[in-house]
């Protein structure tokens, strides 16, 4: 049962919705394909039946291709607003206890913004099947702006065309700049996993743009399924 009102359940979020001022990313990894959906489960479980600011707009759960990882994707209107939620002794002693007792200890999830996306073109209805996680580090703030510019620009602000494959591209740079993630929508693992092995090989098109890149290091990708989440709705 969701507790609060205004809240439904939905398995991706809007990614570029103009409220989200504040995105939280981290990866968790599990045993097992069925401890990776125990713990998803308990986590969204407990969000739902927790009272949630107004500030807060989504949790979301992926799961890995790999049956053993976790992608968590949330979103907050500000930084001060989830910092205020997170640091409230009452949400410590039940929402957190709660999910450190199913889950164990997480850590803290990576603070980040969404920069820029690109989709493709009169194509912005299609749902993904698939979302594909592609991280960098960088050598500062910088850089990450310089890539991410570098490639959209490049391609005219729309995704590039694969047949049956990708959808869109969001780009989020981390809070200190030393890190972008690449939420990357695809329509299926499989079109992804074909693109990767003919226009993503060494020498090709995007490949040769990253490499251009001065203080850029591709930490590569890892690709989830939609699994579960909890969304506030735009008005």
């Amino acid at each position: 049962m969701i507790t609060t009102p205004g809240l439904v359940s939905h398995p991706l979020p809007d990614v570029t919705r103009p409220d989200a001022g504040h995105i939280l990313l981290s990866e968790w990894m599990t045993d097992s394909p069925e401890q990776q959906r125990a713990a998803m489960d308990a986590t969204l479980d407990a969000w739902e039946q927790h009272p949630l600011p107004t500030e807060f707009l989504s949790r979301l759960c992926f799961a890995g291709t790999d049956g053993r990882t976790i992608l968590n994707y949330a979103q907050w209107t500000r930084p001060e607003a989830h910092l205020a939620f997170a640091q409230d002794p009452r949400n410590q002693a039940t929402l957190a206890q709660r999910i450190t007792t199913a889950v164990g200890e997480v850590g803290k999830p990576g603070s980040y913004r969404l920069y820029r996306s690109m989709r493709l073109a009169g194509r912005h209805g299609q749902v993904p099947g698939c979302i594909v996680g592609v991280s960098f580090d960088t050598d500062g703030e910088d850089t990450a702006r310089r890539f991410i510019d570098t490639l959209v620009n490049h391609f005219s602000g729309t995704q590039p065309t694969v047949p049956g494959g990708g959808i869109a591209s969001h780009f989020h740079i981390r809070s200190d700049g030393r890190r972008v993630f690449n939420f990357s929508e695809w329509t299926t693992a499989e079109a992804h996993q074909r693109t990767v092995e003919t226009q993503l090989q060494a020498g090709g098109e995007v490949t040769n743009l990253i490499a251009s890149i001065p203080g850029l290091r591709p930490l590569g990708f890892k690709r989830y399924l939609p699994y579960r989440g909890l969304v506030r709705p735009l008005p």
